[in-house]
């Protein structure tokens, strides 16, 4: 019985040691990054000048715009500042529509942006409207995985201090008017890469001084119409399961020099090793008893 018990106990610390080995792990990575999208309908980055520069106002501001991760929305008739124009309020846009959206999921990001009948003043400016535009648009689609678009369309006249122009795609349009100022407008800008897009329908580099008094001089930059996005990342492709220290099944003899051993071998021949030395003690201490017994008997 002690040798069986030996033998028993043995054989238990070889199945111990086999449960040491590394167990096997698996992994798989998901995932996605959230578009982002935007839109104006008005942006103005002015420098206000009045009585020949000794005294300087920015003239800063945008109308409806929008940001997104979230979908947001916005829908204004005018803006309006103070600080311009004395103690009075200075209506820098009114429009008939003025709409700006932006909007993104775990596959779409979309900027638009959209302004009807609108006209644009400056200080200095009052009776004359900067620009005039029967309606302009603009639009920036970025899908997952797919080519960004960028749209924008000047649509119907444009008027630029009181003068209707021809507006030239793909290049600048300057509008200089004499006791009034200079203009210069680039029509319907966009850029796309392979994540983004961006679109501006009008932009309008402004050099105001009317009738050259240096009464109100105004300078700067005016946007209209503009919208941009960058598209979710994909989600992920799931990645085959990464099995690390996986034990493979032990060689036949006559094949060994084939297949060559496994990184669980050492385990396996120590756990053999002290199997067999217990085996090999249970029965030389069976031997030793025996004999024990039979002198004992003599």
């Amino acid at each position: 019985m002690p040798a069986r018990r030996l033998v028993a106990v043995s054989a238990v610390s070889a199945v111990s040691v086999l449960g040491v080995l590394p167990a096997a792990t698996a992994q798989a990575r998901t995932g996605h990054t959230t578009g982002k999208a935007s839109a104006a309908v008005l942006r103005t980055d002015l420098s206000v000048s009045l009585l020949n520069k000794t005294v300087t106002a920015p003239l800063v501001t945008s109308l409806n715009e929008v940001q997104a991760p979230r979908t947001a929305s916005k829908t204004a008739l005018s803006a309006t500042v103070a600080g311009v124009n004395g103690d009075r309020p200075f209506s820098v846009l009114r429009a008939d529509v003025a709409t700006a959206r932006a909007a993104t999921d775990k596959s779409r990001s979309e900027g638009y942006s959209n302004l009807v009948n609108a006209k644009v003043n400056v200080p200095g400016l009052l009776s004359v409207p900067l620009i005039t535009v029967e309606q302009v648009t603009s639009k920036a689609v970025c899908a997952a995985g797919k080519k960004p678009t960028a749209d924008s369309n000047v649509l119907g006249t444009v008027s630029v201090l009181g003068k209707k122009v021809t507006l030239t795609a793909g290049g600048s349009t300057k509008v200089d008017v004499p006791s009034l100022g200079q203009v210069s407008l680039d029509l319907s800008r966009t850029a796309t890469t392979s994540r983004t897009a961006a679109a501006t329908a009008l932009a309008l580099k402004v050099s105001v001084n009317p009738l050259k008094l240096n009464v109100s001089e105004v300078e700067g930059q005016v946007t209209l119409a503009h919208a941009t996005c960058e598209a979710p990342g994909a989600p992920a492709k799931p990645e085959k399961p990464q099995v690390g220290n996986q034990t493979k099944p032990e060689p036949k003899p006559e094949h060994l020099a084939e297949t060559g051993g496994s990184s669980a071998t050492p385990y396996l021949v120590a756990g053999g090793a002290a199997l067999l030395a217990a085996g090999g003690g249970a029965v030389l201490l069976g031997r030793r008893r025996r004999a024990a017994g039979t002198r004992g008997d003599a």
